[in-house]
């Protein structure tokens, strides 16, 4: 079975995310906003690409993954509908087809983490990613910074991996 993680940044610290990634054995992180820019410090493209890289996570942009303008706007106005509606039409694009292949060679060969900004994965455009996945036979595992009852299940993932793992291993 593949598994891709996915994490959101919101309420969070660069340390405390790269922590949580250690954790899961995450090897890639694979930013599918479609700015990668960010207000919160740390978390644009190329400060977050050298402190992943110092963390031994390589950074991979996803740009033809990304939300739309007017799937953002219509996310921030709690528009879910077309939110979902505006995104899935992306989706079915000739480049995030491409990009959503790419994802999942990458995924099967690479412990692989979806980056966003939202906190809550049903919230954000990446759960709706990860749902196209399913035809590569590729399972979802949200992560959650600041949750410890998420922690076990990090490292039960973290097993079902590399069975010769233990979870002190993990840590």
């Amino acid at each position: 079975m593949t598994i891709i993680y996915t994490l959101g940044y919101e309420g969070t610290d660069v340390q405390q995310f790269i922590t949580t990634l250690l954790r899961a054995g995450v090897k890639v992180v694979a930013d599918v906003r479609a700015v990668p820019l960010s207000r919160k410090k740390g978390f644009s493209k190329r400060r977050l690409s050298e402190r992943l890289a110092s963390a031994g996570i390589e950074y991979l942009h996803f740009a033809d993954l990304g939300n739309p303008r007017d799937g953002r706007e219509a996310a921030k106005a709690g528009n879910t509908t077309k939110f979902h509606h505006v995104y899935l039409k992306h989706l079915s694009t000739i480049l995030a087809r491409t990009a959503l292949k790419r994802l999942a060679e990458l995924s099967a060969s690479r412990a692989t983490c979806l980056l966003c900004f939202e906190r809550e994965p049903n919230e954000c455009h990446r759960t709706l990613i990860a749902s196209e996945l399913s035809p590569y036979a590729i399972d979802r595992v949200d992560l959650f910074t600041d949750s410890s009852r998420q922690n076990v299940r990090i490292h039960s993932v973290v097993r079902s991996r590399n069975p010769d793992q233990s979870v002190a291993a993990a840590e």
